[in-house]
């Protein structure tokens, strides 16, 4: 349910959809998330504190802190609340938040996924191509949307980046209720070392500390040798609505499409629960990454 790039392709590899690179649709300008950052920037500079001071106190890194200032990234429901007594206290972050558009460098075929994915109880993704645009590191991100011709300028870059890495947010188990996800990933995926060395150890970094975080993620690999396999038709995506209606998403070079078919999507959970069955189950799965970062 989220491959690389803004996801796409894997969310899709086409501009701004899941997962994928990002190239083939035009992404969406957030002004909500500049203008938010911009507030953020001038309580910060109101409390005569340093971004490093402030970055301290709310326990997220300078760098984060940054990215939000500058509208390049979505803040998530921790990040309001623990600057929010930093701040004053005044509840004006805690209002704005909700009216953040997350949509910004979605491709404008994604947003209607991007909608469900939002609300969603339950996310299942299998993946075959990219790692989900959910678990990617910007530097990942990055590097995936630079390999797929045409090469994106600068500004729809950011914000194809941006919309990835606000996405993520989904994940947080201070949600209410938090989203159930399932991640099925192909071992070579992993293997491929997409970015390079560099990155590809950040991204086991992160990947294993979201797994053993997270509670309400479910991660499997599929390994390299498995004779049997029910995914070969490529990636899928899975998500279950509060009033427990199902959505499916698939993905091509440069569209993708929303299922809403109740026969397509009972054929794609027949397909999923196999996966599920094929892939190592989620305890070996956390000690092949772990061998497999222990090689970079």
């Amino acid at each position: 349910m989220d491959g690389g790039a803004a996801e796409p392709a894997s969310g899709g590899l086409a501009a701004g959809g899941p997962g994928g690179s990002g190239t083939g649709a035009e992404p969406g300008v957030s002004d909500s998330l500049r203008t938010f950052g911009a507030f953020l920037q001038a309580l910060r500079e109101h409390a005569g504190l340093s971004r490093e001071e402030f970055a301290d106190r709310v326990g997220f890194s300078k760098h984060t802190v940054a990215s939000i200032e500058q509208g390049r990234r979505m803040p998530d429901r921790d990040f309001v609340e623990r600057a929010e007594p930093v701040l004053g206290g005044t509840g004006a972050l805690r209002k704005a938040a909700p009216h953040l558009s997350r949509q910004a460098g979605l491709a404008s075929w994604f947003r209607q996924w991007a909608r469900v994915e939002m609300t969603a109880i339950s996310l299942y993704t299998y993946e075959c191509r990219v790692l989900p645009g959910l678990l990617q590191t910007e530097a990942y991100a990055r590097a995936v949307s630079m390999d797929v011709p045409p090469l994106p300028d600068v500004n729809e870059l950011e914000e194809r980046i941006s919309a990835r890495i606000a996405r993520q947010e989904l994940l947080a188990v201070t949600r209410k209720p938090p989203t159930a996800f399932s991640f099925i990933v192909e071992q070579a995926v992993l293997e491929r070392w997409t970015g390079g060395e560099a990155v590809t150890r950040e991204q086991f970094d992160v990947l294993l500390e979201l797994i053993e975080r997270n509670w309400n993620v479910e991660f499997q690999l599929m390994p390299l040798r498995q004779p049997s396999h029910a995914g070969l038709d490529g990636p899928m995506r899975l998500a279950e609505t509060p009033d427990n209606q199902w959505f499916a998403y698939s993905e091509g070079q440069q569209n993708g499409r929303l299922i809403a078919s109740p026969k397509e999507i009972s054929l794609l959970q027949q397909r999923y629960a196999k996966l599920r069955s094929q892939a190592l189950p989620p305890a070996d799965s956390l000690r092949l990454l772990k061998r497999l970062r222990g090689t970079l």
